[in-house]
């Protein structure tokens, strides 16, 4: 099963001591692409072309994800940010824009905090963020976090069942079911089945106390580059924006109509219209 895309190049990319899975393809000034869970660089596809009309797009696959390394640790969001800015500077990617979705915007904040002379702007999509005030609260109602949090045991619960658990959590956080496509929920429950897979998805949870502790001290310096917080408004989109002036100073955005947490799934052209007038205008 390797998913493939009309005019898009895949490869395995040396990055941070291990292999990260790239996808390329696009030309003018860069992007990179950061999915979340359960997903992998596929949740992007009917993005990346729209895209690729305006920018060098770079979808990965995060650590632990994919056709990327499953390590047995290294899944704090700043290593993982580590592995996705030394892809982009193998492409010669001085300076780029990032955006994240789910877990992938847990992973661009640092990136952009961390990386403050390359990233250049900051989309992040649908997610609550370690570090924001309502971290915590928010966090507590989400039953999946202590879940996965679980040492082994969604493993062994998950194991065989890939596609029964995958489907049924992404359709719980679909609005619009005329888009939820069950091929690319398959795409999505193989990549996970792949040996080490499903572990490396749950260590992206176990991470999450020393991820909160990190982004605390990222708000002590709040970036100044421009930043763009979307979210379907049938879950976090209102939040994006007033979370995000938690830890920048130029935030827009807001919520996406008719859409819940998958927006590159659910709506993406919307996305991709979003994210082009972002970029063009900033």
């Amino acid at each position: 099963m390797i998913a493939s895309l009309k005019g898009f190049t895949q490869q395995l990319v040396p990055a941070n001591g291990i292999k990260i899975n790239a996808v390329t393809g696009g030309s003018g000034p860069p992007i990179l692409l950061l999915h979340g869970w359960p997903e992998m660089w596929w949740e992007w596809h009917a993005v990346m072309p729209v895209l690729a009309e305006h920018f060098s797009v770079v979808a990965i696959d995060l650590r632990g994800a994919g056709f990327s390394d499953c390590p047995q640790d290294g899944y704090d969001k700043a290593t993982m940010a580590r592995d996705a800015h030394e892809v982009m500077a193998s492409f010669g990617h001085e300076r780029y824009a990032v955006c994240g979705h789910d877990i992938g915007g847990m992973v661009a904040l640092p990136q952009a905090a961390i990386y403050r002379e390359a990233v250049t702007h900051l989309a992040i999509l649908d997610v609550p963020l370690p570090g924001w005030t309502g971290w915590e609260a928010t966090t507590a109602r989400l039953w999946h976090f202590s879940f996965h949090m679980n040492r082994d045991l969604p493993e062994l619960l998950i194991h065989g069942r890939e596609y029964d658990y995958v489907s049924t959590f992404m359709a719980e956080r679909f609005y619009d079911h005329s888009t939820f496509n069950p091929a690319n929920i398959e795409v999505y429950a193989k990549a996970m089945a792949l040996p080490g897979r499903t572990r490396g998805g749950m260590e992206w949870y176990r991470t999450l106390a020393a991820d909160h502790a990190a982004a605390l001290e990222y708000k002590k310096q709040p970036l100044a580059i421009p930043v763009l917080g979307l979210g379907g408004d049938q879950r976090f989109g209102a939040q994006m924006v007033p979370m995000l002036k938690e830890f920048a100073t130029n935030v827009t955005g807001g919520p996406i109509a008719r859409c819940s947490h998958y927006v590159a799934d659910e709506r993406p052209d919307e996305v991709a219209a979003a994210l082009i007038d972002f970029l063009k205008i900033n």
